[in-house]
């Protein structure tokens, strides 16, 4: 139960550790820009916006493949230090580190060129991703956020790629039924924002991205580290408590209880089925996630 009191940067240090999310962002963000590369030639600088995804290790196949220019936006300081201090002891170059919340800057279109031509010079980008970071939007707000990000930062042949914790599944061993169960029952919660419904039925059927190539999948990742405290640390996480959540004693204690008998006695790993979507512009071609 001491487990939520851990910081979050620190609890999604142990699910970065111990998981298999980010291998698989890192393999779909691999092919996204192994399509982006095809046809251009050895010379070309590319350009990519990361939106959230701070110190994540994906940072590190963006660094490598975005020598034009590499903008990293995200409201948490914490990760942008541990950025800033790898950028000053590799000598890495160039990286732009900004912090803000984007959803008070990429929601508007007036405010979104405003963004573009302050901190992002003058040429458009070639690939945005939005790693785990829509949690912080509804999904009411995705259609104007993409629109902005398509229209008026992307170049003409580019890439949005966003993954997301699926909203529906009945496996209940996963961090979804996981989050439905627990925050439903104690405080009629439930995950709704759906990206795989947003990129079929929302961005697919938009005259705005008539001409998109608009790619969706879902993986399976596990997560087990052979520590309870370290376990339950990633359950509160994922129960965003207290940040969101500011479960009893007593219902802490129920869901400490439950985790131990379903997870922990059996050495059951916890499930993620996460949502990644693609949107090309510029581009054709079914191999694009």
């Amino acid at each position: 139960m001491r487990a939520g009191d851990e910081d979050i940067y620190d609890e999604n240090e142990i699910w970065m550790r111990w998981s298999g999310d980010k291998v698989d962002i890192g393999e779909r963000l691999a092919r996204v820009v192994r399509a982006l590369a095809r046809g251009l030639s050895p010379g070309k600088k590319l350009r990519a916006l990361s939106i959230g995804s701070g110190s994540e290790p994906q940072f590190r196949i963006l660094e490598a493949f975005f020598r034009g220019g590499l903008y990293l936006l995200d409201i948490d300081r914490a990760a942008l230090d541990v950025v800033k201090q790898r950028i000053v002891r590799q000598r890495i170059a160039p990286v732009t580190l900004i912090r803000g919340d984007y959803t008070g800057l990429l929601l508007e279109p007036t405010r979104a060129r405003d963004f573009f031509r302050a901190r992002l010079g003058s040429a458009r980008l070639d690939l945005i991703t939005l790693h785990h970071s829509l949690y912080y939007c509804p999904e009411s707000a995705w259609g104007p956020l993409f629109g902005n990000l398509y229209r008026v930062l992307l170049g003409r042949r580019g890439a949005v790629h966003a993954v997301l914790m699926s909203s529906s599944c009945g496996d209940q061993d996963t961090t979804t039924w996981l989050y439905n169960r627990f925050a439903g029952k104690f405080f009629g919660a439930r995950n709704d924002q759906n990206l795989i419904r947003f990129g079929e039925n929302t961005l697919r059927t938009s005259p705005a991205f008539a001409r998109a190539a608009v790619r969706c999948r879902s993986d399976r990742v596990r997560f087990w580290v052979d520590d309870f405290g370290e376990f339950m640390a990633v359950v509160w996480m994922i129960l965003l408590y207290p940040e969101v959540h500011r479960y009893t004693p007593e219902q802490r204690e129920e869901i400490t209880e439950f985790i131990y008998r379903r997870f922990w006695k059996r050495r059951r790993p916890l499930v993620q089925v996460q949502d990644h979507l693609a949107v090309y512009r510029g581009f054709a071609g079914r191999d694009l996630l």
